[in-house]
């Protein structure tokens, strides 16, 4: 078999591994919707329209009214005041009934200032309706057909616009607050627009659901302007295979998800680089604080997302190719710039932990600020990408971070629900972080991040400016002048093995169950409760034990090896150091790597007299060991498809099996220096390790007994070259047959050279041939 072909099998055995640990976590919970394809894209962005309105939508109450209009400018107010005598005429009260009454395109509905709870939409289904045929998602609502969403509008939704064309809905009040549309938390979605190509929302707010506010599904064209979305269960807007949308000047937050998630947007630019026609939907002039990340898009494709701001969220942003069921995954071409990204160090976690987020939704206290996160998310992070490629982030203000401004690891193709082996290693490819501000805001102000980036180290074509602050790891490809432009490239299969084990603790969270797992820091962890921490640990002491054993019982004596050892120790004590959060981004990790790799290669080297390929394999593991300081510190090695941690993680742990047997066995003596005395007389009785003096004291092997020479008649004159005793004259230190010096161990002083035996029978009693 080629070594080639031995590569391909051993890396498919790592990955396999990895595949099967992960599959061992439960499967994260996401937005889960009936089978959709794209639009066909011969839409377009629909414009607003600023005529008097088809159909009116208000309320009874007058003095209520008056109320909310009261502090409008007088232009204003006049006009409110000119259609509610218009509605109290012919109008509607619920804006589910306006919907009804649309009988064709290009109408526009004003809802004039007031509180709409849509009281005819609110009560629990009944007849048919309460006993529909339809799958369940895995947090327990029924995924239905877009025929039983027309059969049954409110099983799930407050609003349900199915089928409409270029409808326009708008509220007439001085800001999005007048017009308020309130599900009470009973209702998945708010407004529900399905297949509602050139749909346009203006002027309100929708709030308290327990999935989604503002709900576009499978829409060719689309805008959301001056919108507010809050205090719901997941998303605040959610827009999904749609394609030509635009949301702008939105505001959201209080979400267990995201407040703004365009996901699975029009995948128009798959196959594409950078440069691109147009992109299916652009995000501008919005801003999403306080949820659980700002935004998100699983299969966030070709999405332009400028001069918005993101903050005080757990996480600022999100791009993932980590949920089955999306169309257009993996994730791709999302392109950010201009946007001020600040301070997402929120942690909501601990009212999971203390059961807030198990009472009924009404019951948490969403109001008061209360957020229950839906999926795993590291807090402290400005902008994760979670298996995408081909993503730009440029020019954007990032700052004040407590974990990292940028987070990219890749996900293979089996989560989400591909099995080719092709693909397993397809994402997190051609990402650009350039040109941004980091670490500072607008007006100058230095306000770090704690690290600007994290980075499993796979995939190939990401890049990063070269003004990057702490980093991990250290050394980073640099983005050129040019988009496409790599400066110190790499093309690894698989991230590096410490940050997926820490992958794989951290994705073992479920909201409804409550758990949060323990060893990892996005929900608390610190110190020895990190994993990476006790892995650090474990394996320094397993290391340190293995090293120290065969030091002390093989080369005890040698001035190398015990300064070898005392490095060793320094760099596993600093492994330990550096695995903690606080030191993971400086260079404390590579200083340790340094001091073991300094270690191995000269205990190998201490080695090489009696155990020769115990140690080659040493200093190879030194090698591999200053190799891998090195591509985490100084360059990335380009060229190899795993990181040297990988090699030096497998050899590791041959080396530790090795090293506690050649510890254990019976064998020579620790020595002094690995030069013999000038004189050729052998080391003094009492320096005589217990070891070695075991070894001299076994009988001879039987078969050497059986063949050995009997005694020369003591009179007779020694032998020249039998040790010691050799005659004058002869050389000093002049060797057996067997290769020691002297006698050989075991035999009769005075028995002639390599009587009764072979050469091979001189070495001493229970040493190995290596």
């Amino acid at each position: 078999m080629s070594w080639t072909r031995r590569f391909v099998l051993a890396l498919s055995a790592v990955l396999a591994t990895l595949a099967a640990a992960l599959l061992t976590a439960p499967g994260a919970q996401a937005h889960e919707e009936r089978p959709v394809t794209f639009p066909d894209g011969s839409g377009t962005v629909p414009k607003l329209r600023t005529g008097e309105p088809d159909l009116l939508v208000c309320k009874t109450d007058r003095t209520a009214f008056e109320s909310r209009i009261s502090r409008f400018q007088e232009t204003l107010k006049t006009r409110n005041r000119t259609l509610y005598e218009r509605c109290a005429r012919d109008g509607y009260r619920h804006l589910q009934q306006a919907v009804d009454a649309v009988d064709r395109p290009g109408l526009t509905i004003a809802i004039l200032p007031g509180l709409y709870e849509e009281e005819p939409s609110l009560p629990a289904p009944t007849g048919a309706c309460a006993t529909l045929d339809a799958p369940k998602s895995s947090l327990g609502y029924q995924i239905l057909s877009y025929e039983q969403q027309r059969q049954c509008p409110h099983n799930q939704n407050l609003v349900a616009i199915l089928g409409k064309k270029n409808l326009q809905i708008e509220g007439t009040g001085a800001s999005r607050l007048d017009v308020v549309i309130d599900a009470k938390y009973r209702k998945l979605n708010a407004l529900r627009a399905d297949g509602t190509d050139g749909v346009y929302f203006r002027n309100f707010t929708a709030q308290r659901t327990t999935f989604n506010s503002l709900y576009v599904l499978a829409a060719d064209g689309f805008v959301i302007d001056d919108v507010l979305t809050r205090w719901n269960d997941e998303y605040g807007f959610l827009t999904f295979a749609s394609d030509h949308g635009l949301y702008k000047n939105c505001e959201s937050y209080g979400n267990g998800d995201s407040g703004i998630y365009p996901g699975s947007a029009s995948n128009i630019n798959d196959g594409r680089g950078y440069d691109v026609p147009r992109y299916s939907i652009e995000i501008t002039g919005c801003r999403s604080h306080h949820n659980m990340v700002g935004y998100s898009g699983t299969a966030g494709d070709s999405v332009w997302v400028h001069d918005n701001e993101f903050d005080h969220n757990m996480g600022g942003a999100s791009m993932d190719s980590a949920f089955p069921g999306h169309p257009g995954l993996p994730q791709n071409h999302a392109r950010f710039e201009r946007n001020l990204i600040h301070d997402n160090n929120e942690n909501y976690y601990p009212y999971v932990a203390d059961g807030t987020c198990a009472k009924p939704p009404v019951e948490r206290g969403y109001e008061q600020g209360v957020v229950c996160p839906q999926i795993s998310m590291p807090p402290g992070t400005g902008i994760i990408t979670a298996g995408g490629n081909w993503n730009l982030y440029e020019n954007n203000w990032v700052y004040g971070h407590q974990r990292a401004a940028f987070y990219l690891n890749a996900v293979p193709a089996f989560i989400r629900g591909e099995s080719a082996w092709g693909k397993q290693t397809d994402t997190s490819h051609h990402n650009r972080y350039a040109d941004n501000h980091l670490g500072v805001d607008k007006s100058g102000t230095a306000r770090p991040n704690r690290t600007d980036v994290w980075w499993d180290g796979q995939g190939s074509g990401n890049c990063w400016q070269p003004d990057t602050g702490a980093a991990s790891p250290g050394a980073l490809p640099h983005c050129g002048a040019r988009r496409g432009d790599v400066s110190g490239g790499t093309d690894r299969l698989v991230g590096e093995p410490v940050k997926l084990a820490q992958l794989l603790v951290c994705a073992d969270y479920n909201v409804q169950a409550r758990r949060l797992p323990a060893g990892c820091d996005w929900y608390g962890a610190r110190g020895l409760q990190r994993v990476e921490t006790q892995l650090a640990l474990g394996s320094s002491l397993v290391l340190a034990l293995a090293g120290f054993a065969l030091w002390w019982r093989r080369l005890r004596g040698n001035r190398l090896a015990g300064v070898a050892t005392l490095i060793g120790l320094a760099g596993l004590a600093l492994d330990v150091a550096g695995s903690t959060l606080a030191l993971t981004p400086t260079a404390v990790p590579a200083l340790a790597l340094l001091l073991s790799g300094v270690w191995w290669t000269l205990l190998g080297l201490a080695l090489r007299p009696t155990r020769p390929v115990l140690a080659w394999t040493t200093v190879v593991l030194g090698a591999l060991t200053l190799l891998d300081a090195f591509d985490k510190a100084i360059l990335m090695v380009p060229g190899i498809p795993l990181s040297p941690a990988w090699l030096r993680l497998l050899l590791g742990v041959i080396w530790v099996l090795w090293a506690v047997v050649a510890a254990g066995s019976r064998g020579p003596a620790p020595s002094g220096p690995d030069v013999a005395p000038a004189d050729g007389t052998s080391a003094p009785a009492h320096a005589q390790d217990p070891a070695q003096a075991d070894a001299a004291s076994d009988p001879a092997p039987a078969h050497a007994q059986a063949g050995a020479t009997p005694a020369p008649d003591p009179g007779a004159g020694p032998r020249a070259g039998t040790g010691p005793s050799a005659a004058p004259g002869t050389a000093s230190g002049a060797t057996t047959p067997g290769g020691a010096s002297g006698a050989a161990p075991g035999s009769t002083p005075g028995a002639a050279p390599g009587a009764g035996g072979t050469p091979a029978e001189g070495r001493p009693h229970g040493e190995a041939t290596a």
